[in-house]
C-alpha cells in the first residue's frame, strides 16, 4: 500500500467529517453573535452555560466513542451482527446515560457559583442550559449514529445533516431570541430552545437519512436482548470511559487556563478569548483528519491487515502536521490582522498578536495529539491517551503555565508557553507509543472475539 494512496482514502474521509466539524462548531458561533446583541449580561451568561454545558456533555461523548473500535473493526471483519448490535448498545447506553447528564445540568447555578462566578450571571446560564435538558437523549443518539456510519466509512450523511442543523439554527434563534413572526421574544431563553430543537431535528434527520438510503444494509440485526446484554454494554464502556476522561481532561485543561488569563485582566483575557478561539477553529482540521484515521485504522486491523494499518498512522500523523504547520504560518504571518475580526481594541489586539506566534507551535502539537488518539481509538486502545493527558496538562502543562505567568512575570504568554509545552509533550508520547506498540502489533477486536476457544481437556 502506497502512502500516496493512503493519503487520499484519508482525505476523501476527512473532508467531510472537517465540514461536519466546522459546521457545528458554527452553531456555538452563531449563537454568541446573536446572544450578544441582547447585551452583555446575556453574553456572558451563554458563555459561562456553554462552558458547563460542553465540558459535560463532550465527555458523555467521549464515553460513547466506545462503539467506535467495535465499529471499524466489525466493518472491516464484514461482522455485520457486530456492526449491528455495537449500533444497538450504543444507543442504549445514550438514553442511560442521559438522565446522569440531566442530573448534571440541572446543577449549572451552584456549579458556576462553587467557581465564583457571579450569582446573577450564574442563574442566568441555568435558564439558558436547563431547556436544553430534553435535547440530550436525542443528541447523545445522533453522536452514536454518527460514529455508527463514520465507523463503515459513510461520512457524507452526518455532514449534510450539519449543514442543515447550522442553517436551521439561525433561522429558529431570530424568531425565538428577537420575536418574530409572531412568537414572543424570549431573549437568552429562546437561544436554549432553539439550540435544543436542532437536536432534535439533526437526530431525527440522521436516523431518517439511515433508514430511507437503506443506510444500514449490510451492517444491521434486529432488535434482540443482545443489545442489553451486560457484557456488549460494559465493553463499549471500557473503551469509551477512557476517551471521556481524555475529552473532559483536554477541556477542562483549557477551562482552567482561561480562568488563569481572567486573573491578569480583562485585556488579557480577550486576547486569551481571541487566540484560543482561533486555535479552536483551526482544531477543527485536524480532528477530521483523526475521525478519518479511527476509521481506517479498525477498518484494516478487522480486515486482518495490521501494517497497512501502521502505514495508514503514518500518513495519518503527516496529515494533520501538515494542516497545521500552514495554520502555524497564518498564525504568524496574520498576527496583526486576524485579532481585529473580534475587537476593536488596540491593547486587546496587540497582546494577542503577541501570543498568536507561541499558538503557531501549539498548533503543531495540538494536531499530532489528536490525530494520535484516533488511531488509538481505532485500535481499540483508549487508555494511554487517557493517561499522557493527565500527564501533559495537568503534571506540566498548567503548573508550568502557572509558574511562567505568575512567579516569572510573563504574564499571558507565560500561560501559552506552558500550554504548548505540555502539549508537546502528549504528542511526543503518543508518536512514541505508537511507533512501538502502534497497528503494526494490533490484534484485532473482532478477531479475538470470533477466535475458537481451546479445546477442553480430554
Amino acid at each position: 500500500m502506497s502512502a500516496r494512496r493512503e493519503a487520499k482514502t484519508l482525505t476523501r474521509l476527512a473532508v467531510p467529517v472537517i465540514i461536519t466539524q466546522v459546521n457545528v462548531m458554527a452553531m456555538g458561533v452563531v449563537d454568541t453573535i446573536m446572544v450578544g446583541h441582547l447585551g452583555v449580561d446575556a453574553l456572558g451568561a451563554a458563555s459561562l452555560g456553554r462552558v458547563w454545558l460542553f465540558g459535560t456533555l463532550l465527555m458523555t461523548m467521549g464515553t460513547l466513542m466506545g462503539v467506535d473500535p467495535l465499529v471499524s473493526q466489525a466493518h472491516g471483519a464484514q461482522d455485520r451482527t457486530g456492526l449491528g448490535t455495537s449500533l444497538q448498545r450504543g444507543l442504549v447506553l445514550a438514553w442511560f446515560l442521559s438522565p446522569l447528564l440531566a442530573v448534571i445540568w440541572l446543577l449549572t447555578r451552584p456549579a458556576l457559583e462553587l467557581f465564583g462566578q457571579d450569582p446573577g450571571l450564574s442563574h442566568m446560564a441555568e435558564i439558558y442550559v436547563r431547556v436544553q435538558i430534553p435535547s440530550i437523549p436525542f443528541f447523545l443518539s445522533y453522536s452514536v449514529m454518527r460514529s455508527y456510519l463514520q465507523g463503515r466509512a459513510i461520512v457524507r450523511p452526518a455532514m449534510w445533516v450539519a449543514i442543515f442543523g447550522n442553517v436551521l439554527n439561525v433561522g429558529l434563534n431570530w424568531v425565538l431570541i428577537y420575536g418574530h413572526l409572531g412568537v414572543p421574544a424570549l431573549g437568552l431563553m429562546g437561544a436554549g430552545i432553539a439550540t435544543a430543537l436542532v437536536r432534535f431535528l439533526m437526530c431525527l434527520a440522521l436516523s431518517g437519512s439511515i433508514v430511507w438510503f437503506r443506510l444500514h444494509e449490510g451492517g444491521w440485526v434486529p432488535w434482540s436482548r443482545a443489545a442489553l446484554q451486560r457484557s456488549g454494554l460494559t465493553e463499549i464502556l471500557n473503551y469509551g470511559l477512557p476517551v471521556g476522561v481524555h475529552m473532559g481532561l483536554e477541556v477542562w485543561a483549557f477551562e482552567i487556563a482561561t480562568l488563569l488569563a481572567g486573573r491578569l485582566g480583562n485585556d488579557a483575557l480577550g486576547a486569551h478569548v481571541i487566540a484560543l478561539n482561533l486555535a479552536s477553529f483551526a482544531f477543527m482540521f485536524p480532528l477530521g483528519v483523526s475521525i478519518a484515521a479511527a476509521t481506517r485504522v479498525g477498518n484494516l486491523i478487522g480486515a486482518g491487515k495490521s501494517r497497512e494499518a501502521q502505514t495508514s498512522a503514518w500518513v495519518a500523523f503527516g496529515l494533520g502536521a501538515g494542516i497545521m504547520l500552514v495554520s502555524a504560518a497564518t498564525f504568524v504571518i496574520f498576527r496583526g490582522v486576524l485579532p481585529r475580526i473580534y475587537t476593536d481594541s488596540a491593547a486587546v489586539i496587540a497582546l494577542a498578536a503577541s501570543i498568536l506566534p507561541i499558538a503557531a507551535a501549539f498548533q503543531v502539537f495540538d494536531g499530532t495529539q489528536v490525530v494520535g488518539s484516533g488511531i488509538l481509538r481505532g485500535m481499540g486502545q483508549t487508555r494511554p491517551a487517557a493517561m499522557f493527558n493527565l500527564i501533559g496538562y495537568y503534571a506540566l502543562a498548567l503548573p508550568l503555565a502557572w509558574w511562567l505567568a505568575f512567579h516569572r512575570g510573563l504574564g499571558l504568554p507565560g500561560i501559552w508557553w506552558g500550554m504548548a509545552a505540555g502539549l508537546g509533550v502528549i504528542a511526543g508520547l503518543l508518536v512514541w507509543w505508537i511507533r512501538r506498540r502502534g497497528p503494526a502489533f494490533a490484534v484485532s477486536l473482532i478477531a479475538s472475539e470470533a477466535a475458537p476457544a481451546p479445546p477442553e481437556g480430554p
